[in-house]
Order: structure tokens, then sequence, then C-alpha cells
């Protein structure tokens, strides 16, 4: 499901709530503060016979303000677990079109991006605006690691920021 709304305090809880309430199981999430506003994307197992209870407690939060869409997930297709895991990280100053040439190059290469954040800093001392963002990315099996790097790095003399690209460490729970 995904909950986006005006952040404030308690949000996660209530959510949180509902999904026990439910006899619901919380089994991954990725939450944020952004903008003033709550994007929460999360996966919960509930019995069949809870369903239709949890998505109608769901649906009051929105009289709070607060957008859920949920989704059975069963028509979700599985991305291929082949290929290599990656870490991108690229900084630079700001400027228009960084993510736009950082993800026609993984589109080309048939790269799936499964996680990215980004940000913008102020540089101390008048530096201007310092862009920053981190990627986990799935090559595919035909893609090698030299390739993609060697396609990032020309991109990234034009944009005139610095990439790196390494294989992703394994979690501690053994999984990319």
């Amino acid at each position: 499901m995904t909950v986006m709304g005006p952040d404030r305090p308690g949000l996660v809880r209530t959510v949180a709530a509902r999904v026990a309430d439910h006899g619901g199981n919380w089994l991954e999430s990725r939450m944020c503060h952004l903008g003033g506003q709550f994007a929460g994307i999360l996966r919960v197992e509930v019995d069949v016979a809870q369903r239709n209870g949890l998505i109608k407690a769901l649906r009051t939060l929105e009289a709070d303000g607060l957008r859920v869409i949920v989704d059975s997930g069963e028509e979700a297709a599985e991305v291929s677990p082949g290929g290599l895991r990656a870490a991108v990280e690229i900084v630079g100053q700001d400027r228009a079109g960084i993510l736009r040439a950082l993800s026609s190059v993984f589109a080309t290469h048939g790269v799936n991006v499964e996680e990215l954040t980004s940000d913008r800093t102020s540089v101390p001392m008048g530096g201007g605006t310092l862009f920053q963002a981190r990627a986990t990315v799935l090559l595919p099996e035909n893609v090698t690691l030299a390739a993609l790097r060697a396609e990032l790095e020309r991109i990234a003399a034009d944009l005139m920021v610095d990439v790196r690209l390494d294989p992703a460490a394994p979690t501690d729970a053994g999984r990319y």
C-alpha cells in the first residue's frame, strides 16, 4: 500500500495500529518526510478474511487528509533476481537534467532502479548547491559493471559530476 499526506507525528503508529488490529503482519516499508509531506510504501500480510476490514479501516485515514492506495499484489510481476546489484553514488554542482541523464543510461542498459535517494545541500562559503544521489540498481546478466561504469563516467564528464559504481554489499540477512 501507499500512504501519502501532510506529515505529522503519529502517522506510522496509526497505520501500524490499523494493520495490527486486523491481524496483519508488517513485512517491509520505506517511509520519508519530503517537502512537508509524508510518503510511505509498505507491504503487509493479512488473512483473506480480514482483508476487506483492513482496507475499510485504512480508508478512514482519508478523513485526516491522507491518501491511501491499496494493491493486493496478486498481479505484481516479480523482477528476475538474476544479475548483479550495484551501488551508485553521484555528487556534483546542482543543475537540471542530472537524474534524467543518469536514468537514461540505466534504461538503455535494462538496469532496474531498486532504490533511489537524492538531495540538494548548500555548499559553505558561497560554493552554490551540491546535488547528491544514491541508488541501488540491478544489472541484467548481459550487462557488465565495467560497461555500465564506462557509460556513467562518460555522462559524468558532460554533467561535471563525480560518479561511483560498485557491487552492492550484502546486508546482514545475506540479501542485497
